[in-house]
C-alpha cells in the first residue's frame, strides 16, 4: 500500500515566558556539559557518532538536549520500576520547571539545559509534552491505533527535533518553518527504533506495533513471544517500513534549510535509515541480533551525507 503522504502531528508551542538564568562559574558549566556529553556517549552508538560532524559551538547544546531526555528515559525504563518510577519522573519533572523559574538547579544535566535554552531561546514549554510521553510510558505499553502511537511520539520523538532546529537555525524566515521537516525526522528515527527494538520491548512488557496493524496483517503477540519470521510479520513489516520511508523522505527536504549542522543531521538520517536496511538483509528477523550499520558502514554513510549537503 502506498503511502502519497506521511501522517503529521503538530503540537503548538506557545511563546516562552522570561526566564534569567544564574550566571556560573565558567568550570562549572564546563562541568555540566561534560556530564551530558558522557550520558550521550554512553546511551546512543548511532547518535554520537553522527554528532561528531556538528559545528564545534553547536554540539554541547546538543549534547545537553540529548542528556535531558535520556535522563527521563532511563527513569523510566531502567533505574526504577512502578509507584518509584513515576514518583522519580514527577520529581525530575519538577527540578525542570522550577529551573526555569529560579533561573538554576541542583542537577548537571538541567543546569546545562537551562543555559542552553536561555543561549537559543527555547520555550520550557517544549518539553511539556515529553514529561507526558514519560508518565504514559509508565501505564500505557500498547497502541491501537498509528494515530494512538503519533500521540506518544509528540511528545517522546518531536521536542528533540524542534530543539534541534533552534540550536542549529535555519535558512527560512522564522525557525518554525522547518518544524514540519524536524518533526518528520524525529519520528522516522524513533520508528526505526521501535522497529529495531521488537524483541527487547517485548521483554520490557511494551508493543509498538499498532495493534490495528497487528490484526491487519494476522500477526499475533504470541508470534512476537515465539520470534516467528511468517509471511504475515514480512508484510506487517514492509508495511510499517513504507511508512517510515515516508518520513525520511520529508525529512531530507528540510535538512538543507538547516542554517549548519546539515552534515551531522543527514549523517544522522543516513544512519538510522540503515537500520531499515538491515532489518530487511536480515530477512526482516530483529529478533536475533541488534540491526544497523556497522563502524565502517557509517564512515560510507557520512561520506554520502557529507555529498548530498555539500
Amino acid at each position: 500500500m502506498a503511502l502519497k503522504q506521511p501522517e503529521t502531528l503538530l503540537h503548538v508551542q506557545t511563546a516562552p515566558p522570561p526566564f534569567h538564568p544564574r550566571v556560573l562559574p565558567s568550570h562549572t558549566l564546563s562541568a555540566d556539559y561534560a556530564v551530558c556529553r558522557e550520558v550521550m556517549r554512553g546511551a546512543s552508538r548511532n547518535y554520537s557518532f553522527a554528532a561528531r560532524f556538528l559545528p564545534a559551538d553547536k554540539l554541547p547544546h546538543v549534547e545537553a538536549l540529548y542528556a535531558l531526555m535520556r535522563v527521563g528515559d532511563d527513569i523510566v525504563d531502567v533505574q526504577y520500576r512502578g509507584t518509584a518510577a513515576r514518583a522519580a519522573i514527577e520529581q525530575f519533572e519538577e527540578l525542570y520547571w522550577r529551573a526555569f523559574d529560579t533561573g538554576s538547579s541542583s542537577h548537571p544535566v538541567l543546569r546545562a539545559y537551562l543555559h542552553t535554552a536561555h543561549q537559543f531561546h527555547l520555550s520550557p514549554e517544549l518539553m511539556r509534552p515529553y514529561f507526558r510521553a514519560m508518565s504514559e510510558d509508565l501505564s500505557i505499553s500498547r497502541f491501537p491505533t498509528f494515530a494512538d502511537l503519533l500521540h506518544y511520539m509528540d511528545g517522546s520523538a518531536l521536542p528533540v527535533g524542534r530543539a534541534m532546529a533552534h540550536i542549529l537555525g535555519a535558512k527560512t524566515r522564522h525557525v518554525r518553518d522547518v518544524y514540519k521537516q524536524a518533526d518528520a525526522l524525529s519520528i522516522a528515527m524513533q520508528l526505526s527504533n521501535f522497529w529495531r527494538d521488537v524483541a527487547q520491548d517485548w521483554s520490557r512488557g511494551r508493543v509498538y506495533l499498532p495493534q490495528e496493524d497487528l490484526v491487519r496483517f494476522g500477526v499475533t503477540e504470541d508470534d512476537i513471544a515465539a520470534g516467528r519470521i511468517t509471511p504475515n510479520w514480512i508484510a506487517l513489516m514492509e508495511f510499517e517500513f513504507e511508512r517510515t520511508e515516508g518520513y525520511y523522505r520529508q525529512a531530507r527536504e528540510g535538512v538543507r534549510r538547516l542554517a549548519s549542522g546539515r552534515w551531522a543531521v543527514m549523517s544522522a538520517l543516513e544512519i538510522y535509515h540503515a537500520i531499515l536496511t538491515d532489518i530487511r538483509s536480515r530477512g526482516f528477523n530483529v529478533f536475533a541480533g541488534r540491526a544497523g550499520a556497522s563502524k565502517w558502514e557509517k564512515l560510507r554513510l557520512v561520506a554520502s551525507a557529507w555529498r548530498q549537503v555539500r
